[in-house]
């Protein structure tokens, strides 16, 4: 849903600015003599396709034509690490595909990662093409997922463009991002997402970890790279979430209560994970989430099962029921991910 466009002249000015201030932060990051001498680089495969009730035919991406993930792809994974004279300051990040576009009949060029992380003392800062500092999907990494997480059900993005920046502590952390609120194209409408998160508990050392999301601004309803609407709508929200492992059993969760374009907007989500076998190589997975939009209650349940092939090669399966659509749809993913 969108609403009436408001003069911001000022705001639009301060976004280009903004932009305009990390572009040149990344040439300098670059081309300013600065030494990179060690680098990693992976090639990414992956097979999908899904059988959905409500169409009744077998198409080529996992859940939405128009999203990014997870569709047929060929892509790479590019990690280089910047070296001074005296010590590592940051790192490079570009991942990108070119995937199958069935209803375009066409390949289509995606770029996921895309960005600069820096190290200076006070904090980490990255800019780029990142992920805001908003609950769960802050935290998780979706690029070969098949089971949607918040930022996929529409609440807050998988990556966005601006800059951001986190800070570590023993007790846990801090991060906070201001970004365009566009998702994975970038557009200047006055549009902006402010976001923050604190967090106590790591959980891979303490096996928990508790997390405080704040976030505000006019955004887009995005699918892809496209837009839902001529103008961005106003988004508050708070959010609270839970991440906890015991043993080989993992559970996150996350409750999200704000207002977008004068409506209020509400989410529960859960998901739960049993590791078997040697090293984890089974993963079991159930997902319910429960969703107020525009008034309206919605539920969706997920399922999913990964299985360790190879180092290298990972297979997925998931069900996945949405009410709104009244659609069952059964994903089945072949993922080749190796470091070349």
């Amino acid at each position: 849903m969108s609403k009436p466009a408001r003069p911001l002249p000022g705001r639009g000015r301060r976004s280009l600015a903004l932009f305009g201030a990390a572009g040149l932060a990344l040439f300098g990051a670059l081309a300013g003599g600065l030494r990179a001498q060690s680098s990693l680089l992976y090639l990414e495969i992956q097979a999908v396709g899904a059988y959905s009730t409500a169409s009744d035919r077998v198409e080529l991406f996992s859940l939405m034509p128009d999203d990014v993930m997870q569709k047929p792809s060929l892509g790479f994974d590019f990690v280089q690490r910047l070296t001074g004279k005296t010590r590592d300051f940051g790192l490079l990040a570009v991942q990108a595909r070119l995937a199958y576009d069935q209803g375009g009949h066409k390949a289509e060029p995606q770029l996921y990662n895309a960005y600069v992380r820096l190290k200076p003392r006070f904090a980490n800062v990255w800019i780029g093409h990142n992920k805001p500092a908003m609950g769960l999907a802050s935290t998780l990494d979706n690029h070969a997922a098949l089971l949607p997480d918040p930022a996929m059900m529409r609440y807050g993005f998988d990556r966005d463009w601006g800059i951001g920046l986190d800070r570590d502590f023993a007790w846990g952390g801090v991060a906070a991002s201001l970004t365009a609120g566009t998702g994975m194209s970038l557009h200047f409408k006055g549009n902006y997402l402010a976001a923050a998160r604190i967090f106590k508990g790591v959980l891979a050392r303490d096996n928990y970890s508790v997390g405080l999301s704040l976030s505000q601004g006019d955004t887009f309803e995005t699918m892809g790279y496209g837009l839902g609407a001529a103008e961005p709508s106003a988004w508050t929200a708070a959010g609270l979430d839970l991440s906890a492992v015991w043993r080989n059993w993992e559970n996150r969760a996350e409750v999200l209560v704000g207002r977008r374009d004068g409506a209020g907007t509400f989410l529960l989500f859960w998901r739960s994970g049993l590791a078997l076998l040697e090293e984890g190589r089974l993963k079991i997975e159930v997902q319910p989430a429960l969703t107020r939009r525009a008034g309206i209650w919605r539920y969706s349940f997920g399922s999913g099962l990964t299985y360790l092939l190879s180092a290298d090669l990972t297979s997925r399966f998931m069900v996945f029921y949405d009410q709104e659509l009244h659609d069952a749809r059964f994903a089945v993913q072949i993922y080749y991910y190796k470091r070349l």
